[in-house]
């Protein structure tokens, strides 16, 4: 879900090549999700191997991974930890909107509703341990850092940003700016012409990025006040104030300069508000991780990918072929700055 702030944030269209040289943390979760809901079968069924298993994961992380590599960005995988208690009133909402997503598509597949079927199968998708430890024993095989955050993924990736060990989040959530990414990149694994789920029109989805200092002083406040705003619209740790958009809130702030003067007028209180800031000032946060690419195993990609999940290998090798010349690169360009 994340916090809705989009519509006072300037944003800029890019491309993967504008950003090449970059090294960026990527919201492991949040990317997974993804290709759990868009790496599917013309029926909505996600890809599946000849045991039943879901593949959809692994699709989207080997061959976007290696597009990310490809236009010169190195990635970071970041995954969640264990979760804040803090966001069990999200955990369980999400559980409960998966439910009558699967109650609905099994009415749909009843009537025959192709298009419907297609749609609620994306809103059932769930990301199992499992499918995030294949997705690192891949990445891991691949030769891409991933680690896994002490608690909040998103929270992770963007300290990582916030202490200039990476030079940006990829992720669709803009809490990563409340948790001081210094820019975010959004639309960097699917893009272009898209279907709008449930309505018979297509719309341009083009990679673009939030800078963190530009919107802090187009919107003239602090980044303190961005995390406080983002509280009154509601987060994944709490329910917003009722009515209070994006524009409101930032009316509000302006106005009043702080969230406790903004709910003393209004009358209103935010449970567990301390912890709630204090979370996104100080999220918990591992400093000690590793940035670099390594040599990819190339036996064991083909081994994980085509004998354990029936992936082509003809088309698998020419990937690898591709993530090879990658690292051979940049090796390259590791030893001419050493001389």
């Amino acid at each position: 879900m994340g916090v809705d702030i989009s519509n006072i944030l300037v944003k800029h269209q890019t491309s993967l090549k504008e950003n090449s040289g970059l090294t960026l943390s990527i919201d492991g979760y949040n990317i997974l999700y993804q290709f759990l809901s868009s790496i599917r079968q013309p029926d909505g069924t996600p890809l599946m191997d000849s045991s039943g298993r879901v593949t959809s994961h692994l699709s989207g992380i080997f061959y976007r991974t290696i597009n990310l590599m490809e236009a010169g960005i190195k990635p970071v995988f970041v995954f969640d930890g264990k979760p804040s208690e803090l966001k069990n009133r999200t955990i369980e909402a999400r559980i409960m909107m998966k439910e009558k997503a699967k109650a609905e598509l099994v009415e749909a597949k009843a009537e025959g509703n192709e298009e419907r079927v297609r749609s609620l199968s994306a809103r059932t998708s769930h990301l199992t341990r499992e499918m995030v430890q294949e997705a690192r024993t891949l990445l891991d095989h691949m030769g891409v850092p991933n680690l896994v955050a002490p608690s909040e993924g998103e929270a992770q990736a963007s300290m990582m940003s916030k202490k200039g060990l990476v030079d940006g989040v990829v992720s669709q959530d803009y809490d990563c700016l409340m948790f001081g990414a210094k820019r975010v990149f959004r639309n960097f694994t699917f893009f272009g012409r898209r279907k709008v789920p449930g309505r018979n029109m297509y719309i341009n989805v083009v990679p673009e990025y939030i800078d963190l200092n530009e919107n802090l002083e187009k919107l003239q406040i602090t980044h303190d006040q961005l995390i406080q705003i983002g509280i009154l619209v509601g987060t994944d740790f709490n329910s917003g104030l009722y009515k209070v958009g994006a524009k409101t809130a930032l009316n509000l702030m302006r106005k009043h300069g702080d969230i406790y003067k903004i709910l003393e007028t209004k009358e209103a209180n935010i449970d567990n508000l301390e912890k709630i800031l204090d979370l996104f000032r100080n999220p918990p946060y591992n400093e000690d991780v590793d940035v670099q690419l390594q040599k990819p195993d190339t036996s064991k990609i083909i081994d994980f990918l085509c004998s354990e999940h029936d992936f082509a290998l003809n088309r698998i090798e020419n990937y690898i072929g591709t993530l090879q010349d990658i690292q051979q690169k940049q090796s390259q360009k590791s030893l001419d700055s050493f001389f």
